[in-house]
């Protein structure tokens, strides 16, 4: 080949190879890849805003229930203080009624002596009920105004749980709103990719988490009744706040898993992280319950070999995955029951 044919025919290619990067960016792929990491770390925030909301709600039941307790109690000490004032009124009637004179008087100028005697002993029990009476009417009132003191700290810390709840709320569904937005920017093709990349991958998960399911049949005891409830739920898909029948968020699974053992557990992954027995990671034993992130916003159920069964998060399924770190968030204690 000359050379003005070999300086041709490396121009050709350049053009080519310009023409072909143009229409094919090298980095088309990365991008997408980036954005399909971007919506499933916005998913992941938003699982981990719904537990913080599950455990404002835990805790905002919990709150209400003593609210409601405290309340019954200072209606029952009113009540009584209410009887207390009526007594008292009757004292006082009968003390205006008896005149200038006290009867201790009346009876100290009686002309019969005798009657002093028998009668004096008599008076000083009666003003010594008074006086208890009194001291009740004073005991109950302190006991009441002590009892409305607590119900209205009680008060303020419900509202700043139902405002824990209700700002957690807002923002998982917010974090999924961002991802939807990032998934509409991209292009029709694109976005069908990505969902039946996703769909294939849930349903290989799900292929495995099956198999996995069978090594859990030796298990006995409370943690293989919840153990064999949990992986029954493989293929389940995740909603928010949800405990069965058919969707799950991560504490609901497991608290149900539980609850058909005979335990009763909470539903939010931090309340159940300080319930049952603490016990080392390097001890675990099919059945513990596995708690991931600072603060706790993530819990699994171990089923041995190094994996458990867990509902992960928004746009997935109850599956049999490791029990190492889960994204960002470490594996920070485990519990048994």
């Amino acid at each position: 080949m000359t050379a003005p044919k070999r300086i041709l025919a490396a121009l050709v290619v350049g053009i080519v190879g310009s023409v072909a990067v143009l229409a094919f960016p090298a980095h088309a792929a990365q991008t997408l890849e980036q954005v399909q990491a971007k919506v499933r770390q916005l998913e992941e925030d938003a699982t981990t805003a719904a537990e913080g909301a599950q455990e404002a709600k835990v805790k905002l039941a919990s709150l209400t229930q003593t609210l409601n307790g405290i309340k019954a109690k200072a209606q029952i000490q009113s009540q009584t203080l209410s009887l207390l004032q009526k007594s008292l009124g009757v004292i006082a009637v009968e003390q205006y009624k008896a005149g200038t004179l006290s009867q201790g008087l009346e009876l100290l100028f009686s002309s019969d002596p005798s009657l002093y005697l028998s009668s004096a002993g008599a008076l000083d029990s009666v003003t010594r009920g008074k006086s208890a009476q009194l001291r009740r009417y004073q005991a109950a009132q302190q006991r009441l105004n002590a009892t409305t003191l607590t119900v209205n700290d009680k008060l303020v810390l419900v509202k700043a749980a139902q405002k824990k709840y209700a700002a957690q709320s807002a923002l998982a569904l917010s974090k999924l709103k961002e991802a939807e937005i990032l998934l509409s920017k991209l292009k029709k093709a694109d976005r069908e990719r990505l969902a039946k990349l996703a769909a294939a991958q849930e349903d290989a998960d799900q292929a495995s988490s099956l198999v996995a399911a069978k090594s859990a049949s030796g298990v006995s005891g409370r943690a293989g009744v919840a153990l064999k409830f949990a992986l029954k739920q493989i293929g389940d898909r995740y909603v928010f706040g949800a405990a069965g029948l058919v969707t799950w968020d991560c504490s609901g699974l497991t608290m149900r898993a539980y609850q058909a053992a005979g335990v009763s557990l909470p539903h939010s992954s931090s309340a159940q992280s300080r319930m049952g027995k603490k016990v080392s990671l390097k001890a675990l034993k099919p059945g513990d319950l596995l708690f991931f992130g600072r603060p706790v916003s993530h819990v699994g159920m171990y089923l041995g070999g190094g994996k458990m069964v867990h509902a992960p998060r928004s746009g997935s399924r109850v599956k049999v995955t490791t029990s190492g770190s889960l994204g960002s968030k470490p594996l920070v204690g485990a519990r048994r029951f």
